[in-house]
């Protein structure tokens, strides 16, 4: 493993900041204190800020000693989860009901680390870009900072992010071209019927059973109407309805996800939902109201920056802890929609199996948006190589 002296000497220093950060979470658009370590350090480093994109977003600004117009941005996501923590360690959550349960303050960590590196060390061409981004669990971050003129005020080549992924081991990475993370979508349907005595059934008309029959119909999309060999999930979460044993409610709420890896399929299930819906409800005397939102889109690699991606990594690591066809997952990513602005790549960094865990960490798995969750510091040092090798590798392409 080739990973650069200066940042193995610094992993305690940074592992102080990512446990700091850790202890002190703060939910998606809250970020104040987070983004304030965060520019506290660039600055120390001697490298430009801007602050403000996406409300608390940073960007920190690394020009080469050598003129250039090339540019590059790598991004690090800052925000926690709404949960509590299970750990009792010694850098567990100090806010109750938030925890740092995605790894965000290892990626923040990461990127600090590379930003100290690359403004010690400018003997490249051009200018880094280090994003620091609110707001990916559920928030939209990424949106928000491009639509407050990320890529108009710092124009980029291509832009890369990286995320931590329990049970890969420490040295391994994975990536793919194409579709790595799905898209996001929430649906709610509401289903009118009419409130009667649950004794006297047939005077009125009962949103519960339509509910229950239309459960089952929605499931026919997937099985029926999409290509099986274009991945999709349509999970119902929730149904919401009644008040007491006796009585049929006026109104049955239906609530789920749909994740998909194309906008066709996409098309294909809302469409459908809304005819099976309206018809499904209309036969068994009742109104439906089907409300789709779409959240994130599909995370999709572009191909040339996948595999510029995958050779930085076997410089490092060894084309053996490299799997650059790794089988994407129906979670989802905000960074989807930098990826839809600029070219780029996202990929995995092994988290390994949660041994690395402090006395005091909880009884559940080491595993993402689980209470028991932590970041591995051992992944410092690597993944903020890769940042610095991906930099000055994409900079000196011809």
């Amino acid at each position: 493993m080739n990973l650069l002296e200066p940042i193995v000497a610094w992993q305690q220093d940074i592992a102080r900041i990512r446990r700091d950060i850790h202890a002190h979470p703060e939910l998606c658009f809250e970020e104040f204190r987070t983004s304030d370590v965060v520019a506290a350090r660039l600055e120390e480093w001697g490298i430009d800020i801007d602050r403000g994109l996406g409300g608390t977003g940073v960007v920190g600004v690394i020009r080469g000693n050598i003129d250039s117009p090339r540019t590059v941005g790598l991004r690090a996501d800052m925000d926690a989860l709404p949960m509590q923590e299970a750990n009792t360690f010694e850098h567990a959550s100090q806010n109750a009901g938030k925890m740092h349960a995605c790894g965000h303050d290892g990626h923040t960590a990461m990127l600090l680390a590379a930003a100290r590196y690359l403004s010690q060390h400018r003997d490249f061409a051009g200018t880094v870009y280090v994003i620091f981004q609110p707001a990916e669990e559920g928030g939209g971050g990424a949106k928000r900072m491009i639509d407050d003129g990320l890529f108009t005020r710092f124009p980029m080549e291509a832009v890369f992010g990286m995320h931590n992924w329990p049970g890969m081991q420490v040295g391994q990475f994975g990536l793919t071209a194409g579709p790595i993370m799905a898209s996001s979508n929430e649906f709610i349907i509401t289903i009118e019927g009419k409130g009667t005595h649950a004794g006297m059934p047939h005077l009125g008309v009962d949103p519960v059973m339509t509910a229950v029959q239309l459960a089952q119909s929605l499931q026919t999309i997937i099985t029926r109407n999409r290509n099986p060999l274009d991945a999709a999930v349509l999970s119902i979460t929730q149904i919401h309805t009644g008040s007491a044993d006796n009585v049929v409610p006026n109104v049955a709420t239906m609530r789920g996800t749909v994740r998909t890896f194309t906008y066709e399929t996409l098309d294909l299930i809302e469409r459908r939902m809304n005819e099976i819906a309206q018809h499904t409800c209309a036969a068994l005397d009742c109104k439906a109201t089907v409300e789709f939102h779409r959240n994130y889109p599909p995370t999709i690699n572009h191909p040339d920056e996948s595999a510029f991606c995958a050779d930085v990594l076997r410089g490092i690591v060894g084309a053996d802890s490299v799997n650059d066809h790794v089988q994407p997952t129906m979670g989802a990513e905000d960074f989807a929609f930098m990826l839809q602005a600029v070219p780029g790549c996202y990929v995995w960094i092994g988290n390994g199996d949660g041994t690395h865990r402090a006395a005091g960490h909880g009884m559940g798995p080491c595993m993402l948006h689980n209470g028991s969750y932590d970041f591995n510091d051992e992944l410092l040092p690597l993944g903020a190589t890769y940042w610095v090798e991906l930099a000055h590798q994409w900079l000196a392409r011809p």
